[in-house]
């Protein structure tokens, strides 16, 4: 599966920014799908991931309340809405699959090593 996240940019603290994720010819409909972060000098961290299989969201406690994770109806796009910025935001935000779909969201962004497909990431700058 080939992967395309975008929608990353520069904004202001307290701004919005919405990723898209998308899946050339394939959809999300039985995958997991996860959004992952990694700042420079930093570990790979899982933001959100959803489990399709399990249907269950998970949300990193830093996210939490400010980030949701969504699909269109076609399952052909996923999103991370992230409200309420702030600069320990900034970070390359990537969007990844397990085709699989076995465990649920909070596995999955606390391992991301199972995910199988990982797109380019997106840049996502916070200013203070």
């Amino acid at each position: 599966v080939q992967l395309q996240a975008s929608g990353g940019g520069l904004v202001q603290a307290g701004g919005s920014l919405r990723l898209s994720c998308t899946a050339s010819g394939a959809t999300f409909h039985d995958y997991a799908v996860g959004w992952f972060r990694q700042a420079p000098g930093k570990e790979r961290e899982g933001v959100s991931c959803f489990s399709s299989s399990l249907d269950d969201t998970y949300y990193a406690d830093s996210v939490k309340g400010r980030f949701t994770i969504s699909s269109d109806n076609a399952k052909t796009t996923v999103y991370l809405q992230m409200n309420n910025l702030k600069p320990e935001d900034t970070a390359v935000y990537f969007c990844a699959v397990d085709v699989r779909g076995f465990f649920g969201g909070r596995y999955y962004c606390n391992n991301y090593y199972v995910m199988d497909s990982w797109g380019k990431g997106t840049q996502v700058t916070v200013s203070s």
